[in-house]
């Protein structure tokens, strides 16, 4: 079963050096309160893995919208993303040379997550064949099935993941509203450690069963977002 902690305490459970998957996309769905109590902790040299960087304003002119921030501070001295074209920060601590940089294709790397949760070897995908993708650090070697030609892909995990959800039980079984299931739903089972921010506390019982979409046994710990 889920323990509830505080923000300073899930802050507390996170090393310098952490591998750290955050959930979400252009920060809708990042964990925004236990982020932010991160990125003043002074701890960093994390490696990133996250859909996006987020953005330097927020949708209501928030600054540094999400991992933004964490970015902002230099506490990521690796990023593992699909896309960071909306943050231009990204791209000015790579030209310098102090963030390095993978780009890894949004579907490949939705897989990729999901089989390193599963526990399986690998992703065979298409996508990136013949382009430089191969060169990609993730990247396995290439096989013919069929006659077609196929990137095997390695499965993705990290040391914690920081997911967020909308509602979240005292079992720590989640509900996430909408779009923000996103990245969350398979990140929460490819961590050694998964701490999750809960817009809402709810009572057991308060998700329909068949409405759960990440069970209680895959969170370590739950911090009350709405009261932190």
């Amino acid at each position: 079963m889920a323990k509830f902690i505080s923000v300073t305490e899930a802050v507390a459970l996170i090393p310098d050096g952490a591998s750290i998957m955050f959930g979400g996309f252009m920060g809708n769905g990042n964990a925004h309160k236990i982020i932010a109590a991160l990125a003043e902790s002074g701890k960093g040299n994390f490696t990133m893995l996250c859909n996006d960087a987020s953005m330097p304003v927020g949708p209501l002119g928030e600054d540094m919208y999400g991992v933004a921030k964490l970015i902002h501070n230099r506490q990521v001295k690796h990023l593992i993303a699909t896309h960071v074209g909306l943050n231009p920060e990204v791209a000015a601590q790579m030209n310098e040379g102090s963030l390095k940089v993978t780009l890894i294709p949004q579907g490949s790397m939705a897989e990729m997550i999901r089989a390193g949760g599963a526990g399986l070897g690998g992703v065979l995908t298409p996508t990136g064949v013949k382009t430089i993708v191969e060169e990609n650090e993730f990247c396995l070697g290439k096989q013919e099935i069929d006659g077609r030609s196929y990137l095997l892909m390695k499965p993705l995990r990290a040391d914690i993941a920081l997911i967020s959800g909308y509602n979240v039980d005292k079992a720590g079984n989640i509900w996430y509203k909408g779009t923000t299931r996103n990245f969350n739903l398979p990140m929460a089972t490819a961590a050694d450690l998964v701490i999750c921010e809960a817009d809402h506390v709810v009572e057991i019982g308060g998700i329909v069963p068949e409405n759960v979409h990440t069970s209680g046994v895959f969170v370590d710990y739950v911090v009350d977002g709405g009261n932190a």
